[in-house]
């Protein structure tokens, strides 16, 4: 299932930012093939838009490029 791919990417972003984020998952259980990441109400990642999982580095600095730029700006 989904939720190991979540906590993964959890897990390293948690890592990386400490103390700095709220990283809240939610099970779609009549819907399946979600996996999408927000950050500050914009879509960064979606694996129903063909980005897959978060399964390299060049998603993942997406993804943490994305953060760095919302905490800038915030």
């Amino acid at each position: 299932g989904y939720r190991p791919k979540y906590q993964q990417l959890k897990k390293e972003l948690e890592k990386q930012f400490p103390g700095k984020l709220e990283i809240s998952g939610e099970g779609t259980p009549q819907v399946t093939g979600w996996f999408e990441v927000t950050v500050a109400g914009k879509l960064v990642h979606s694996k129903m838009k063909g980005d897959g999982f978060v399964d390299n580095g060049s998603k993942l600095s997406k993804i943490v490029a994305a953060i760095e730029e919302a905490l800038a700006l915030g």
